[in-house]
């Protein structure tokens, strides 16, 4: 599997770059993984919007979905100059219907529901999902092709059931939208030391933080990490490619 960091700001995009969006390709499969503000324009750094094959949403926030009218505007437009692609099914779960229906668009996308209580099957990759702890509902999944595993936590405040979850995966990709003095359960996020401690306890092989602060010295969320994670942590940023 290799993972290409699209986008990685919370809540809004910084200048000149993208909120959350994560490509990920196996065999020549490309998948998206949240479409978030700015994703777009990023996205075409790496690939074309034709050329994905499917995409699956953790949840209906603006900075993880704003990008996809825009998105399917592409696929139209594209179509209109000689590059037609298949529909593009763009996974989602059901608890929010309205955002649900708009995931499908003419003959350009379609909106296909998963089962969070269920193995999801997209291309080479099988998800398992768990629930996030987030003021909507969002799901965290675990993704595995190729014998090999990433975790992305989505949005959430720390809870103990992702230990088991993430255990032993090859790459954590998870939240870090607070420093490790701040207490970001309210808001439905980990800090710096939920994550290291995480990391830790779920022995992952390694340890990406995102979903990044738009505050603050962020090289801190790495060394407040460390001090509870013995192996390797990087800090997402746009272009950053990871080969598992």
């Amino acid at each position: 599997m290799k993972l290409t960091i699209v986008g990685c700001w919370g809540g809004y995009p910084k200048v000149n770059e993208a909120s959350t969006g994560y490509l990920l390709e196996h065999d020549g499969f490309k998948l998206m993984i949240d479409f978030g503000s700015g994703v777009l324009a990023k996205l075409q750094n790496f690939v074309q919007p034709e050329e994905l094959d499917a995409m699956v949403l953790s949840h209906y926030h603006p900075d993880h979905v704003a990008d996809i009218g825009v998105f399917q505007h592409a696929r139209l437009i594209q179509g209109f100059l000689g590059k037609k692609s298949p529909q593009l099914p763009i996974y989602g779960h059901t608890q929010d219907k309205q955002e649900f229906a708009k995931l499908t668009y003419k003959n350009i996308t379609k909106g296909v529901a998963y089962d969070p209580k269920k193995k999801l099957e997209i291309g080479p990759f099988t998800i398992t999902f768990m629930t996030a702890v987030h003021p909507v509902p969002c799901y965290a999944m675990r993704i595995e092709a190729g014998g090999k595993s990433l975790v992305y936590t989505a949005d959430t405040s720390y809870k103990q059931d992702f230990i088991s979850f993430a255990k032993g995966a090859d790459l954590l990709l998870s939240e870090c939208n607070f420093y490790g003095s701040q207490d970001g359960k309210g808001a439905g996020h980990m800090n710096s030391y939920d994550n290291g401690r995480l990391a830790q306890e779920a022995g992952v092989k390694q340890l990406v933080l995102t979903h990044l602060p738009h505050y603050g010295e962020l090289e801190q969320l790495v060394t407040e990490a460390l001090t509870l994670y013995e192996g390797p942590i990087s800090l997402a940023k746009e272009g950053l490619e990871l080969t598992l």
